[in-house]
């Protein structure tokens, strides 16, 4: 016996009235809520930080993912070559990028 038809195609106790429509009111508000709350803001915040990484250019202070503090010293499609401290060169990722360096207090 599937218990699952039997709780969402019940007939309503005598005295209530609704049925199959208002028993799944609940469930679509459920999704609302995960929507509004949980997806929506996942989706902007991504749309933002590609905006970001669209945007650098040579010169930016940049912070990775990692942690690491640098400036951009070239950039192709998908890679960026940082330069730390110390004149070293870092060849990274462009999706490893976190944040502009002068957001998180770097002053250099």
């Amino acid at each position: 016996m599937n218990y699952l038809n039997i709780l969402l195609f019940a007939p309503p106790a005598e005295g209530q009235e609704g049925g199959g429509l208002m028993s799944f009111l609940p469930l679509v508000l459920i999704m609302v809520v995960f929507y509004f709350f949980f997806i929506r803001p996942q989706m902007k915040k991504a749309k933002d930080q590609r905006k970001f990484r669209e945007a650098l250019k040579k010169g930016d202070k940049v912070v990775t993912i990692g942690g690491i503090h640098g400036k951009i010293a070239s950039m192709d499609d998908t890679t960026v070559m940082l330069e730390v401290e110390g004149g070293v060169k870092l060849q990274i990722e462009k999706s490893a990028i976190l944040s502009d360096a002068t957001q998180v207090g770097m002053t250099k």
